[in-house]
């Protein structure tokens, strides 16, 4: 359908006239005809955003659908704004082959949002068959074993990041060095943690020194190799300051923005996730930096888990949150009581994505781009409850925060939701085809 928003406020302020037509944005104006439009929206002065992107998201098909499905994943983006997401390689099959990327596109075709696939690294991978797919980027990939599934050494980080820079695709860093993480806090609690005990003890372990380091390493080979480095999920202060010394873009989550190591004990295992979360002092060095132009983007790392699995001790249970849903909300939120402005909220959440992830069509109000658009009420404040939010786990480590939802979510041109319900047809499509 054709639409006209009607007296939108833009994130600079302006108050235009926004008119779509065939999934595209043809006007940006202080006044349009709304003859042939086949829907008026009285904006009447709210905000008009960009939809987000998500550069990091788990949707956990294949393999892992009893936490999240592409469906309920995508639900849960559209409902917070979120238009376009990044999954990245982590499902069962690992994305590192040709076949296992067709085998998650099959899937991806039950989205409401548009999105990316991005390949991952292990020492079994196929970089040729991998990269012969329309790949969003190199994948999530970590600098030492021992952290997960996708954990690589190295020389085979090195070389993977060498093949990116031959094929012209962005390399996305998982910056921990798990050679120094803190064994001795397993040592401290060898009983195990359970949800109800000190599970900061997770923060001990996980001790920021291995971000700051893996990420000075990360940077050092895209500098010998010529290969663009973006740092995923930075929680430090210092993790920032060395991506940005060596010339990589960053991301930071929500959690790390919105939590620290003092919620650690009332999240209880709910609140393990990697990076951890990081004392109170980071955060807020961490939020700084995402205000003063440091941080490039937010994204979720979205990494649901059921309820059940999260009611493990510490040792055992799964790392991630929920977090796709929540995102523009809480940003809106802060800009609501003037911590930070809504240009820059609509950099972080959609704009500079579109830049660093090469997505010409994304991230910006203007005529020609994809009418990926929400709109918000920024006085609609609500609580959050995750009973009420979209994703298949049902929980939300933000519970009885503040956020403003939007009221309308378009996806090129059409609503997929509408304030109460999600609407529309699932016509997500891989933005690299």
């Amino acid at each position: 359908m054709s639409t006209l928003f009607r007296d939108a406020r833009l994130a600079d302020g302006r108050v235009r006239d926004v008119r779509t037509d065939s999934g595209t944005i043809v006007e940006v104006a202080d006044s349009a005809d709304a003859d042939a439009v086949d829907r008026v929206v009285d904006a009447a002065e709210r905000l008009l955003l960009p939809g987000a992107i998500d550069a990091h998201v788990h949707f956990r098909e294949p393999g892992h659908s009893q936490k999240e499905t592409w469906t309920t994943g995508s639900r849960s983006a559209a409902a917070g704004g979120v238009t376009t997401v990044v999954d990245q390689p982590n499902t069962t099959p690992p994305t590192t082959t040709g076949d296992a990327f067709d085998e998650k596109a099959s899937l991806a075709a039950e989205s409401y949002v548009d999105y990316g696939i991005n390949g991952g690294v292990t020492p079994d991978w196929e970089p040729d068959s991998l990269f012969e797919r329309p790949l969003f980027a190199l994948g999530e990939v970590f600098l030492a074993d021992s952290t997960g599934d996708m954990g690589i050494d190295a020389d085979l980080f090195a070389d993977a990041v060498e093949r990116a820079a031959d094929a012209g695709v962005v390399v996305t860093v998982h910056a921990e060095d798990a050679d120094l993480f803190d064994e001795t806090a397993r040592e401290r609690d060898a009983g195990g943690v359970g949800r109800d005990a000190d599970a900061d003890v997770w923060s001990q372990y996980r001790r920021a020194a291995a971000e700051e380091a893996a990420v000075e390493r990360a940077v050092e080979v895209g500098a010998d190799t010529g290969a663009p480095i973006h740092i995923a999920h930075t929680s430090t202060p210092e993790g920032v300051d060395a991506a940005v010394a060596g010339g990589a873009t960053c991301e930071a989550t929500p959690h790390h923005l919105f939590l620290s190591r003092e919620d650690a004990t009332e999240l209880g295992t709910f609140g393990r996730m990697n990076p951890p979360l990081r004392s109170e002092e980071r955060r807020a060095g961490l939020w700084q930096r995402l205000v003063d132009g440091d941080v490039d983007i937010v994204a979720t790392d979205h990494a649901p888990h059921t309820v059940d699995e999260k009611e493990a001790d510490l040792w055992n249970a799964p790392s991630g949150v929920p977090g796709v849903e929540t995102m523009l909300p809480l940003l809106l939120e802060r800009a609501r009581q003037g911590e930070i402005s809504y240009e820059r909220v609509r950099d972080v959440t959609a704009t500079n994505a579109a830049e660093i992830f090469d997505l010409p069509q994304k991230g910006r109000i203007a005529e020609g781009y994809d009418a990926d658009l929400v709109l918000v009420d920024p006085e609609n404040a609500t609580e959050i409850r995750g009973s009420e939010l979209h994703s298949k786990c049902g929980w939300t480590p933000f519970e009885g925060m503040t956020g403003v939802f939007p009221d309308l979510t378009l996806v090129r041109g059409d609503v997929v939701y509408d304030g109460a319900e999600i609407v529309g047809a699932q016509a997500g499509v891989n933005v690299r085809k």
